[in-house]
């Protein structure tokens, strides 16, 4: 009983120390990601009061967060869209994934992490938050601007990558043999291909047997599937995430939308012990040796997505303020660049340095991904401006 009541004392002091922080964070504007991630190095490893007795469910509940991000991130896409986004933003996409993940696999390899963290860091630098985007482009009114449509499809493009990338990686982590390997990666992408079509072709026998006019049963039949399968899938190597991903494309219409609506709260609550978590494995510590690695690799990751919005606005004939706008809705980093990273850290014998890297990396873009999109109007005027001025006469004589 003493146990007991001493984890609902340290879950119940997480909890609304969390309701605390989203409440500052939506005061000021700005996503609560960061401050979640600094009360997890707060109560963390080297923390002014680490947490233990509420550790084991705080472990359980990371990976229900996890699970649960990525499937309400799956609600937002049909397997059409999916495709038809991958057809026509091919370019784009390879684009995106050489100029985003370049960065992060050189470091990686310089640091001497070897090409398993290297490749880790990669994606790390690659992803885009949607999460965080999504709220910046609600926030300031963007969502009915000329340059969305081509910010969500580089979005959709990217996640689709996360959809093979996990599996890949989860498999090389997992320290496999060259021949085991090949078989769990193979299997990944079989798995990843049959759910795609599922989705594509039988998602509609899926959602019959998911509706229900009870919410209770819908909410019971949902997050079972929902674990189900991203326990079925982290089996076969291709990890909890994109099982869960994929699990939401199947869904689609009125289900999708009762779906999110009743699982968005249980979601809020479990992404937030998740981002706690990865705190909470890092020592604050360890942050400082790694700060100006990270800021570097920041101040080249937000060249890099500038880049990439600006030439994927301009093919789509986008103004050049509009363009500019789309650079600086790709710059957040969040929950998929701390899943890739979790994934990583809790693998004996991975780079120690790993982990409190990726937290200043996405501590950094996290706050100024929001804050750039709210001054990028005025400094593209003013860019756009100057560099219209004609060049000054001298007097003659």
């Amino acid at each position: 009983m003493e146990h007991t009541a001493l984890v609902l004392l340290e879950l119940g002091a997480v909890i609304l120390g969390l309701g605390i922080l989203s409440a500052v964070a939506g005061r000021f504007g700005i996503s609560p990601i960061p401050l979640y991630l600094l009360a997890g190095l707060g109560f963390g490893i080297g923390g002014l009061a680490p947490l233990e007795a509420a550790e084991g469910f705080i472990d359980i509940g990371a990976d229900i967060g996890v699970v649960l991000l990525l499937f309400t991130l799956g609600l937002e896409y049909t397997a059409a869209e999916l495709f038809g986004t991958l057809r026509k933003g091919a370019p784009i996409g390879l684009l995106d994934i050489v100029l985003n993940a370049s960065p992060g696999v050189a470091v990686g390899l310089l640091l001497g992490w070897g090409p398993v963290a290297a490749l880790v860091l990669g994606g790390v630098t690659l992803v885009t938050s949607s999460g965080v985007t999504a709220k910046v482009l609600n926030d300031l009114g963007w969502l009915g601007n000329r340059e969305t449509p081509t910010v969500l499809s580089i979005l959709v493009m990217e996640d689709l990558v996360m959809a093979f990338y996990l599996p890949i990686v989860t498999t090389l982590l997992a320290g496999l043999a060259l021949a085991q390997a090949s078989i769990g990666l193979a299997v990944a992408a079989a798995a990843v291909t049959v759910a795609l079509i599922i989705a594509a072709k039988f998602g509609g026998i899926v959602e019959k047997f998911l509706a229900s006019p009870s919410n209770e049963v819908l909410v019971l039949k949902v997050l079972g599937l929902i674990l189900l399968v991203a326990g079925l899938a982290e089996r076969v190597h291709v990890s909890m995430a994109v099982g869960a991903f994929l699990v939401g494309i199947t869904l689609s219409g009125e289900l999708a939308h009762s779906a999110r609506e009743i699982l968005d709260p249980l979601k809020d609550v479990f992404a937030a012990i998740f981002f706690v978590y990865f705190g909470l494995q890092t020592n604050p510590a360890d942050l400082p040796p790694v700060l100006a690695i990270a800021a570097a690799l920041a101040v080249v990751g937000i060249g890099t997505k500038l880049v990439t919005g600006l030439v994927a606005a301009k093919r789509a004939g986008v103004g050049k303020i509009g363009a500019w706008r789309a650079g600086v809705l790709l710059i957040p980093r969040g929950e998929f660049s701390i899943v890739i990273a979790g994934l990583a850290v809790a693998v004996p014998g991975m780079a120690s340095q790993l982990g409190p890297l990726v937290a200043a990396y996405v501590l950094i873009l996290v706050v100024v991904g929001p804050l750039a999109a709210r001054v990028v109007e005025p400094v593209a005027k003013w860019f756009i401006k100057r560099r219209r001025r004609p060049p000054a006469v001298a007097p003659a004589g």
